[in-house]
């Protein structure tokens, strides 16, 4: 296994459920994203998701659609990206970091020379909300360059879809747990446990789950049958209400949530380690 996918399994075999949380890059500026970064991970985050800024990211909410606006009013470009990836991995060289975003920012114009970009920053995966299964190869310079390839499975994902999207899935398998855009609701936890047990069923790969998380307690429930939990929107909007003086915000949040998975570490144990 090599460096970069060394990483990201890591996360998700210390004994307790991962904490994986989302920002836009660029958000509010390039320059202020890497205190941002930085504050999750002293909160206590298992892994970073780095948002890509797009002018149509469809399948966010309006916290994330307003970062990726903030972001691209900054002057946010490609370049920016990978140099606030670049930092970060520098600081922190032990912490996962994936890439999150749409076709249009990590095929455009060479799949092939963003992935050996991506890599030489240090990314450890990417997220591409938008290739289907069916368009994979669209991706396969990833992982030819070593980063893992995080699938999405949805409420919709039904048994004869789901061999499809786990086909070459790497990392960790992203299950969104509402079918919508980010951050507005939350779904029934007796569904996210009855998917969470039909993905487990299906994959090795660890299941994180999210879209909608918000509080210590919903981290807590969902971590008690899931590997990971996804908290994305919550720490956006600290960011947008808050700009360059939202690390002490963003850190103490991350810690209440951090707090609560660690506490619903015997349940994990006795559920999913056993």
């Amino acid at each position: 296994m090599n460096a970069l996918r060394s990483r990201l399994s890591a996360a998700f075999a210390k004994g307790h459920p991962a904490l994986v949380t989302f920002v836009t890059a660029g958000d509010p500026t390039p320059a202020a994203t890497g205190d941002i970064l930085d504050a999750l991970v002293a909160g206590g985050a298992d892994v970073i998701e780095l948002g890509m800024p797009f002018t149509d990211p469809m399948a966010d909410g309006p916290a994330i659609q307003a970062a990726n606006l903030r972001s691209l009013g900054a002057g946010t470009r490609t370049t920016d990206v990978l140099a606030i990836a670049r930092a970060f991995r520098d600081r922190h060289p032990g912490v996962p970091l994936v890439l999150m975003g749409y076709a249009n920012t990590m095929t455009r114009p060479d799949p092939a020379r963003f992935a050996a970009l991506a890599a030489a920053a240090g990314v450890d995966g990417i997220i591409c909300v938008d290739i289907p299964p069916e368009e994979a190869d669209t991706l396969a310079p990833f992982a030819e360059h070593g980063l893992d390839v995080i699938r999405l499975a949805t409420p919709t994902t039904d048994a004869a879809r789901l061999p499809a999207v786990l086909f070459g899935a790497s990392g960790f398998v992203y299950y969104v747990s509402v079918a919508g855009i980010t951050g507005l609701q939350q779904a029934a936890q007796a569904s996210i446990e009855d998917a969470v047990a039909r993905l487990k069923a299906a994959t090795d790969l660890p299941i994180a789950v999210g879209f909608g998380v918000r509080t210590p307690e919903q981290a807590a429930a969902i971590g008690r049958v899931a590997d990971g939990v996804v908290v994305g929107s919550a720490i956006v909007e600290l960011v947008g209400q808050h700009g360059p003086d939202a690390p002490a915000q963003v850190r103490a949040y991350i810690q209440s949530l951090s707090a609560a998975l660690a506490a619903s570490k015997g349940a994990f144990e006795k559920e999913n380690w056993a």
